[in-house]
């Protein structure tokens, strides 16, 4: 388990002291692929360099299985650091060496012998896929490629945690989903705490049990992933989650009685609830934006309404609505504000 007990950064800048990160705290249970979002300047990076201890906390404490980081010396930290490996978004293969020996290199420096570390480096092959690329160099690799030989050389140390630093971010959606599917692998089948820090809302979604959402150098919001995406609070999570509702791109009359669906699981979102609607009730709801995702399989997401008529028409609707399980009911027009399921 890795604990965030309080934890802040300051770095001092020509223009002064400046606070990236604010009195962190989370705790990350073993098994957990853990997903830490936000946008640039946010401090994610900061947060995962604190984590891995590149970067010695300002205030507070990184806690390892009940072991305080920031007490250990350089060289104890070193002994132990094994234990937490990083993939990057610049893969960070080291060129002029074959993937084997790429793999082989944390081994080499933990002076495991040169057979032992050979056959963990072929080993890790097969777990990524790549048995065929021992002797390939990086140069001659994909970008997928090269990342999933870089999630082998991380695995060489059999760590228990892997901090996974916008690792998708410079791939393609395909392969994204791919070394997404691979990490989801490595952590059930090999019971590794996985990290992930991104921007993407997408990888959070796709693999991740429990995200906190980074703004400012502060944690905003923090839960289960469809918990937190289902029912944002923090004005962070909701530009994240309703894209659409921040940039303006979903314009309704000041007049409009408006009520969004938040749907909460596949039975749900997977009902004609609006055609139903309209036979049982007369009453022709009009779609002005829809966002529908999938999270660990099963659907999620919200429509925004605009309900005909006065208030009669939309007291119907929203009892009508109301009545089905896993939806949450929120009226945003001209006749107030609220919510009930």
């Amino acid at each position: 388990m890795i604990e965030l007990r309080n934890l802040s950064k300051s770095f001092v800048t020509a223009d002064g002291p400046v606070d990236a990160l604010k009195h962190i705290n989370l705790t990350v249970r073993d098994g957990d692929i853990y997903g830490i979002i936000g946008m640039s300047g946010a401090g994610k990076s900061t947060l995962v360099r604190c984590i891995n201890m590149l970067e010695r906390p300002s205030e507070g404490a990184v806690i390892l299985d009940g072991l305080n980081l920031n007490e250990l010396s350089d060289k104890e930290l070193r002994n132990i650091r094994h234990q937490v490996s990083m993939i990057f978004q610049s893969f960070n293969l080291l060129m002029q060496r074959t993937c084997l020996k790429n793999i082989m290199l944390p081994l080499n420096l933990l002076g495991v012998p040169k057979k032992e570390a050979e056959e963990r480096a072929r080993e890790l092959l097969n777990v990524v896929g790549l048995p065929d690329k021992a002797n390939a160099f990086p140069a001659q690799l994909s970008g997928g490629q090269q990342q999933r030989i870089a999630i082998a050389r991380a695995l060489a140390t059999n760590p228990k945690v892997l901090l996974c630093d916008e690792a998708t971010s410079a791939l393609d959606p395909k392969t994204t989903h791919t070394i997404l599917d691979l990490i989801r692998d490595i952590n059930h089948q090999m019971g590794i705490t996985v990290i992930v820090i991104t921007h993407q809302m997408s990888v959070v979604q796709d693999i991740c049990n429990r995200v906190a959402i980074l703004e400012n150098g502060s944690v905003v919001e923090e839960g289960d992933v469809a918990e937190v995406f289902t029912n944002p609070k923090a004005t962070a999570t909701q530009t994240l989650v309703y894209p659409e509702m921040a940039d303006g791109t979903v314009s309704l009359s000041t007049s409009a009685q408006r009520i969004r669906l938040t749907f909460d699981g596949a039975e749900a979102a997977g009902e004609p609830l609006l055609a139903r609607m309209a036979m049982d009730l007369r009453i022709p709801a009009s779609v002005h934006t829809a966002s529908m995702r999938s999270i660990n399989g099963k659907a999620y997401g919200y429509m925004l309404l605009e309900i005909p008529g006065g208030p009669d028409e939309l007291a119907k609707a929203l009892n009508y609505l109301k009545g089905h399980k896993n939806v949450l009911v929120q009226v945003t027009g001209q006749y107030g504000e609220g919510g009930t399921r």
